[in-house]
């Protein structure tokens, strides 16, 4: 489907949501102001103004997932909502956690190698809530995440780099690579790099 000032946001994503997976591209383009306009008046609180776009972003992906045509009031107002709610909620993890929730890292310090993404984020969704659990018995120590995140910003190309947070953030490689201006293939290939090095290191 091409983009057409004609066609609605909804009919957009009902596109999308039938396997027309560019149309979502239109999407984050009619949305990027917004998402800068945002990301601008709330880096006050904290954080880099570009990383605030790219969390911006993800509320962007997440919205046109989550929108219920039936319940939700305009995409507009929605998407609206979805980006807000993902800068501010960046803003406070950073504050804690820097970057990356501690369950997240969990495929990539239990030694296992997965075949596609699916696998490997199953087993994230079978592990208890960490944010949650008494300090002596999450799964990974905060300084485990302090080692990764500072292996994400020296070890990792720049494009690694991103396609990994987006990832671990929740993204399908494709989302990531419409976020990022990139092939899907190019976006899963830095993944699988991201993965393969950090891997490595935290073998040592």
């Amino acid at each position: 489907m091409t983009q057409s000032a004609a066609i609605t946001d909804e009919q957009y994503i009902a596109a999308y949501r039938e396997g027309d997976t560019d149309t979502i591209e239109v999407i984050l383009d009619r949305y990027k102001n917004l998402v800068r306009a945002k990301a601008s008046k709330m880096y006050i609180l904290g954080g880099d103004v570009q990383d605030l776009i790219q969390e911006g972003m993800i509320g962007l992906v997440k919205a046109v997932r989550d929108y219920d045509f039936g319940r939700d009031a305009s995409f507009a107002t929605f998407a609206d909502l979805c980006v807000s709610r993902q800068i501010y909620n960046a803003i406070q993890s950073s504050a804690r956690l820097k970057n990356l929730p501690l369950n997240d890292y969990v495929s990539l310090t239990a030694g296992h190698d997965y075949e596609d993404e699916e696998d490997s984020q199953a087993l994230i969704d079978e592990l208890p809530d960490i944010s949650s659990a008494e300090p002596e018995s999450a799964f990974i120590s905060q300084e485990t995440v302090d080692e990764i995140n500072h292996l994400v910003d020296t070890i990792l190309t720049d494009a690694e780099r991103d396609v990994f947070r987006l990832y671990v953030a929740g993204l399908a490689t494709s989302d990531a690579a419409a976020i990022l201006s990139m092939e899907p293939k190019s976006a899963d290939n830095a993944l699988q790099r991201a993965k393969m090095k950090l891997r490595k290191e935290l073998s040592k």
